[in-house]
């Protein structure tokens, strides 16, 4: 074994050993990959604890490059990935964390991984850090290929309403490594975990897990449905009480039964038909927990009815999906029925996910821009009749012709928008007949145009659907950029 080897097998020992807020990291060289939310939340938590730390990123970001100069981190800029592996090789880090965005065979972190360096993401750190304070928190950690965080905010609500301390955090904006730093501390963190992240995971014991759903995405950065599979099925693995997971969706009830977990975490379903033991479900037309009642052979807890839902816009097949999976995460916790209903019945979800704008020119306008791929438009789409389709952006190497070929007959016809244009066009007009199609060029102003045809297209009776099935970074900063310039061009309408 050569010097080098035997150094850098010690260093990865020293790193490796590093498990508390409270051990030695000062002088500890770290490399943070990304200016993002989650990079900066990282150098920011590293400084803190008297590291040495330099940020590499591509984008100029000038508001978090003075911040880093303010805490005393270092930084360096390049667009190219050779410059800032140059970069990376002359700081010679210890250890390197990895936000999320970053692919398993970027070029830096492959550099990082064959010259032995450790290399964790955010979520991995975070676990480590989590004893700043003696109030430590519970984490409840949620994934899934859609509904991740609206379950994530109906089951902090739901422990909220519980009398507990909790905060959502991870990707749903809150980075973890912030809410950890709080100098009260949490009683649960309720984390939303992205498949990107999950990837990463490193050695976890969530309290309790979830994985709401699995549908094809993000197959051009995971390189396949199976390596995707895999990273999703990361999320069960140590959890010390509940692994929830949607028994109409074997993909993740086999994610239970090959999870590693802690002796004496039980399994518990969810789905919209009665339930078994174990289970969560509907039983004629009340919402039930058949997983935590002590007599559940036998009996259930009431907790809402589906009625009850439908008056709060909360009754669509997938929204019900993710309340019972989010009552089953916070029954794990030990929140009542009773508190868990009045939780519900005072939620009220995020914008842009299934929101009605209301009647214009007689039709009914709905933006689901938060539908990111075709799992999520699949939802939407079951819900409806008569739509007219605004869809497109970033497939992000799915195939969309099977999503058209099974909502085909509901749709009035459709707005084709984003620069993934030709394999949804080829698909519409595969099973569209002679009924309309719009395509919105990109040079255009793409949403004023998307629903300028649509209002074209549409009857009175009609609803517009914003289910882009895609991606948006394409035309817009964001999939709520995206959403809020739908709905600003839909009021022009008025």
């Amino acid at each position: 074994m050569t010097e080098d080897n035997t150094q850098a097998e010690s260093v990865a020992t020293r790193v490796a050993a590093l498990t508390s807020w409270h051990h030695d990291w000062s002088r500890l060289r770290v490399a943070v990959l990304g200016l993002g939310v989650t990079g900066f939340s990282v150098a920011d938590t590293l400084v803190e604890l008297g590291a040495q730390v330099r940020v590499v990123y591509g984008a100029p970001d000038p508001d978090r490059e003075r911040l880093l100069d303010v805490i005393g981190a270092e930084r360096f800029a390049a667009s190219a990935d050779d410059a800032q592996l140059a970069d990376l090789v002359e700081f010679d880090p210890e250890l390197v964390v990895v936000s999320p965005g970053y692919r398993p065979d970027h070029p830096l972190t492959t550099w990082a991984s064959e010259r032995g360096v450790t290399v964790w993401g955010d979520i991995e750190l975070g676990w480590r850090l989590r004893d700043k304070t003696t109030r430590i928190a519970d984490w409840i950690c949620i994934t899934g290929t859609n509904g991740k965080t609206t379950t994530t905010q109906l089951t902090a609500h739901m422990l909220a309403a519980g009398g507990l301390r909790v905060t959502p955090a991870g990707n749903i904006g809150t980075p973890i490594l912030d809410a950890l730093r709080d100098p009260q501390g949490y009683d649960a963190l309720v984390v939303e975990l992205s498949s990107f992240q999950l990837e990463r995971l490193g050695e976890i014991s969530p309290y309790a897990s979830a994985c709401l759903n699995f549908a094809d995405d993000h197959l051009d950065w995971h390189g396949s449905a199976d390596a995707y599979w895999a990273a999703k099925a990361k999320v069960y693995t140590g959890s010390q009480v509940a692994c929830v997971y949607n028994r109409a969706d074997l993909a993740t009830e086999r994610m239970v039964e090959d999870a590693d977990v802690v002796e004496g975490a039980r399994a518990i379903s969810f789905g919209l038909d009665t339930p078994p033991p174990s289970g969560f479900g509907i039983v004629e037309g009340i919402l039930v927990d058949r997983g935590f009642h002590a007599e559940r052979r036998d009996e259930a807890f009431e907790l809402v009815t589906v009625a009850e839902l439908a008056e709060r816009d909360l009754a669509a097949p997938h929204m019900v999906q993710n309340v019972l999976a989010a009552a089953a995460l916070a029954r794990s916790r030990g929140v009542e029925p009773a508190e868990i209903a009045s939780a519900i019945l005072s939620f009220v979800p995020d914008p842009h996910r299934t929101q009605r704008l209301g009647e214009h020119a007689g039709a009914h306008w709905i933006d689901d821009s938060k539908a990111t791929n075709a799992h999520a438009a699949d939802a939407s789409l079951r819900a409806l009749t008569d739509v007219v389709w605004i869809v497109g952006g970033l497939l992000k190497g799915v195939d969309i012709a099977q999503l058209v070929a099974t909502h085909a007959h509901r749709l009035r016809g459709a707005v084709v928008i984003g620069v993934d244009r030709a394999p949804v066009l080829a698909a519409l007009r595969a099973h569209l007949g002679d009924r309309p199609i719009a395509e919105i060029d990109a040079s255009e102003a793409v949403m004023s145009a998307a629903v300028a045809a649509a209002a074209d297209i549409a009857q009175p009776g009609d609803t517009v659907l914003l289910s882009p099935a895609a991606a948006s970074m394409d035309q817009f900063a964001s999939y709520s950029d995206r959403g809020r310039q739908f709905q600003a061009a839909v009021s022009e309408l008025g």
